[in-house]
């Protein structure tokens, strides 16, 4: 299915029709850019985060996992640039009186140009058929290189204006791009000015002695000051890293696009600490493992891109972004960055600790440099749920709408029918649920005709359809359907839970990375 606006549409509802996304508190209207992830929703969170981290800490000797505390001294924001840097640009059209990022109104009207792109690419397709050269195409095209060339100049200039914090000029570029409210459709906008992104809250037993605290805007400072201490009782040696999954939060300007851009999010971060001199050898060492990780899932490696950062952060001496293309366009995913000593440095003048590493191999202590990789994992979820959404016209003139989740985390991962619901048949179904269910997540299914029971699952995503019938209390066999080609295979009983072993199992998945 092509990838629009329409196709988002349908995958929030279809999210919400099989149990993944709700609104937060719906029943009072919900909170803005708040979820709920439901029963499948929440499995497959729990799937992905599982298998992020067996390939991440299980699949490397020299990664350790923490879970650092939300809250956090102050001082940390302080050190960190959080407190002083952390913002957004921010501006309002005075006709409608919403509030947008600036940023994200210029991206968007980029967007705009890589939907052009897209029609001359179709166009050029149905021109000239299976001689047409897609790559060539997009290398040579005049009109194609020209929206390229117009669109990388416009992200180069903001990105510039934004390092310099000329926020006038940011101003400038959106009414010289012409951008138009889109609500009002008005031109008419207020001066750009920053907002700063971070949640204020105390802790104390009384407002008089209260401390602010932040929630935290990231998980990567948890790692940055417990730095020595993992480094000390695990013993590991540089270079190594520190991984962690963990919640985290920023008061988004405006926050839409669906679990895109959230107030309260998750984050799958990993930090790697290297000698100073190395950090660019292990940022293309692991530019490349993040890539190979996410192509393992099988979401298409076309719709997967780099975009490098045209002005690097305070911290940074390289940074790029892994794009997917979302039903709204290309948009960051995972960022890679080397971070620098900038992080271990600040909190070692901040807090009056030695935070050097000494290598005993050159004998002598210094703060070691930093390459992070960093997933939004909502955005993770959304990619998958966007990308595995499908509309397929069958042979017999019907359509059907399936779910084509990796089978390594998709929330069930079979489903048992019984073909009628008497002669014994649920009993033997109910026998096979108790043999799986302690390895595997499966569910019992024998509300209406197999038929319907087939498209409910298939609608779920769940892999497999498992058909307990009148022959199963022969000989002992079931029918094992696949969601995806939906070919039907008799197997043994006996045989089921290797079958699916061998096809969700992260070790086999992993394994794909090695190849």
């Amino acid at each position: 299915m092509a990838k629009n606006d329409d196709t988002f549409r349908k995958v929030i509802a279809h999210a919400k029709e099989y149990g993944y996304i709700f609104a937060s508190s719906e029943i009072y209207d919900g909170l803005s850019a708040v979820y709920d992830y439901a029963q499948n929703g929440a499995e497959l969170k729990k799937n992905l985060k599982d298998y992020w981290w067996r390939s991440m800490v299980y699949g490397n000797q020299d990664i350790v996992g923490i879970d650092a505390s939300i809250l956090m001294h102050p001082k940390t924001w302080k050190a960190s640039g959080h407190v002083d840097a952390f913002n957004d640009p921010l501006i309002d059209n005075k006709d409608s009186k919403r509030r947008y990022r600036a940023d994200v109104l210029i991206e968007e009207h980029v967007d705009k140009l890589d939907k052009k792109i897209e029609r001359e690419v179709k166009k050029a397709q149905k021109r000239f058929g299976d001689a047409f050269d897609k790559e060539q195409f997009l290398e040579t095209n005049e009109r194609v290189l020209r929206y390229k060339k117009e669109g990388q100049d416009i992200l180069k200039r903001m990105g510039e204006s934004l390092a310099k914090e000329d926020l006038a000029d940011v101003k400038a570029l959106i009414e010289e791009l012409e951008i138009v409210c889109p609500v009002s459709g008005s031109k008419n906008w207020t001066d750009v000015r920053q907002f700063n992104l971070m949640f204020s809250t105390k802790l104390g037993a009384s407002a008089d002695s209260a401390m602010d605290l932040y929630l935290r805007p990231e998980t990567a400072q948890g790692i940055f000051v417990n730095f020595q201490n993992v480094q000390q009782t695990s013993r590991q040696h540089i270079p190594f890293g520190i991984a962690q999954i963990g919640k985290a939060f920023r008061n988004e300007i405006v926050a839409r696009q669906f679990i895109f851009r959230m107030r309260e999010f998750e984050q799958m971060e990993m930090q790697y600490f290297v000698k100073p001199g190395e950090e660019l050898e292990w940022y293309e060492h692991w530019k490349q493992k993040r890539l190979e990780w996410h192509y393992s899932l099988g979401l298409g490696k076309e719709n997967y891109r780099f975009q490098d950062h045209e002005n690097l952060s305070h911290y940074a001496n390289a940074a790029t972004d892994i794009q997917f293309n979302y039903p709204f366009g290309f948009r960051e995913l995972e960022g890679i960055h080397s971070r620098t000593d900038f992080d271990l440095k600040a909190h070692e003048t901040a807090s009056g600790r030695n935070l050097k590493y000494f290598d005993p191999f050159e004998n002598k202590s210094y703060i070691p440099y930093v390459v992070e990789t960093s997933i939004g994992l909502d955005r993770l979820v959304l990619a998958v749920l966007s990308n595995s959404y499908q509309e397929e016209e069958l042979e017999n003139g019907t359509t059907r709408v399936v779910m084509k989740l990796p089978a390594i985390v998709a929330p069930v991962k079979a489903a048992v029918l019984p073909l009628v619901r008497k002669d014994g048949l649920p009993e033997l179904a109910k026998e096979i649920i108790e043999d799986l269910q302690w390895e595997y997540n499966v569910q019992y299914d024998d509300k209406e005709s197999v038929g319907r029971r087939y498209r409910r699952q298939d609608a779920a995503g769940t892999p497999y359809c498992i058909t307990v019938d009148h022959q199963t209390k022969e000989d002992g066999t079931v029918t094992i359907r696949d969601r995806d080609t939906m070919e039907q295979e008799r197997v043994k009983i006996s045989e089921i839970s290797n079958r699916l072993r061998h096809t969700v199992s992260a070790r086999d998945w992993i394994a794909q990375l090695k190849k």
